[in-house]
């Protein structure tokens, strides 16, 4: 018996957000674009502790234009605020995000 759960977060008509665990991640299914991006910003903001990083896997997304990358990648704050981790991005979502001059690496922060 496995001791891996499923939660549906949000879902409508294009997109459902699940939290999987052990470990904690976000499973992304279907379509992110103006019509859900702010629902799924919503729920991401509301799924992270405030500590690590809250991962992301989008490798189940079918497509995604920029209001979702930019839910996403968080590309207003440097790499090492972003508080979402992309996993399984497609070869598309990677070369959108590098066409935006995104790059997931954090900068080591420097030590107190």
């Amino acid at each position: 018996m496995s001791d891996d759960t499923e939660r549906l977060l949000y879902q409508d008509a294009q997109v459902r957000v699940i939290a999987r665990c052990p470990p904690m991640t976000i499973l992304l299914v279907g379509e992110v674009d103006l019509t859900n991006s702010q629902e799924l910003a919503r729920t991401l903001r509301c799924s992270w502790n405030g500590g690590e990083p809250l991962v992301v896997d989008t490798g189940a997304l079918t497509f995604v234009d920029l209001s979702g990358l930019r839910v996403l990648a968080l590309p207003a704050l440097p790499p090492e605020d972003r508080w979402i981790r992309l996993i399984n991005l497609t070869p598309c979502q990677k070369r959108l995000l590098e066409l935006m001059g995104w790059r997931q690496e954090a900068r080591a922060r420097p030590l107190a």
